[in-house]
């Protein structure tokens, strides 16, 4: 993929300099400095929002809800190992809160625990689920939206809920009907 990058960089780049070869420094410049003030509005958002799993983890917040969901967990996943769960539903929460590179460790994490526990219908779960990308608030594109002047960049909360939620919703139902009905699946404790 960087060499793709790499590639399309170029060609515009020779492409600028036969067409315009007066233009391109300004552009050059003209596009650092966006690309400077974009990066820097993105990291105030993705600091804000990490503050804020980081307190709702050290009151206690996080586990609290990973209790409360933990019953609808072990019937998703198919699983009674509370460290892939734990792991499992702490990475939904991150992607809930749209934040980014927070579920990937610890979907790796869970993903591993499932597979190490012969569960592979856990670990697909929680993959569709993390690449669905439920979001209850987009930081990044209200952040995008925002950085470009938008009036009003909360317009598009509610649509990506919606959005998100009916693409989990048939991720989840796929993985249901396409699961292996010879493999062996764990069994639950009531």
């Amino acid at each position: 993929m960087n060499g793709v990058f790499a590639a399309m960089f170029l060609l515009s780049t020779l492409l600028f300099l036969i067409f315009d070869p007066q233009g391109f420094l300004p552009a050059l410049a003209s596009g650092g400095e966006k690309a400077v003030s974009l990066s820097l509005s993105l990291a105030a958002a993705y600091c804000v929002w990490m503050g804020f799993f980081g307190v709702m983890e050290q009151s206690g917040l996080t586990r609290f809800l990973a209790r409360a969901v933990r019953p609808a967990a072990r019937r998703l996943f198919r699983s009674d190992d509370e460290q892939a769960l734990s792991a499992a539903c702490c990475a939904i929460s991150a992607n809930l809160l749209s934040l980014p590179g927070a579920p990937t460790p610890l979907g790796i994490e869970a993903s591993r625990r499932f597979l190490a526990n012969r569960n592979a219908f856990g670990a697909d779960m929680l993959f569709v689920l993390h690449t669905s990308g439920v979001q209850l608030y987009s930081t990044t594109a209200l952040s995008l939206r925002l950085a470009a002047g938008s009036s009003s960049p909360a317009d598009i909360v509610l649509p990506i809920l919606l959005s998100t939620l009916a693409s989990a919703a048939l991720a989840v139902l796929l993985v249901f009907i396409t699961a292996p009905r010879t493999a062996a699946r764990p069994r639950l404790r009531r």
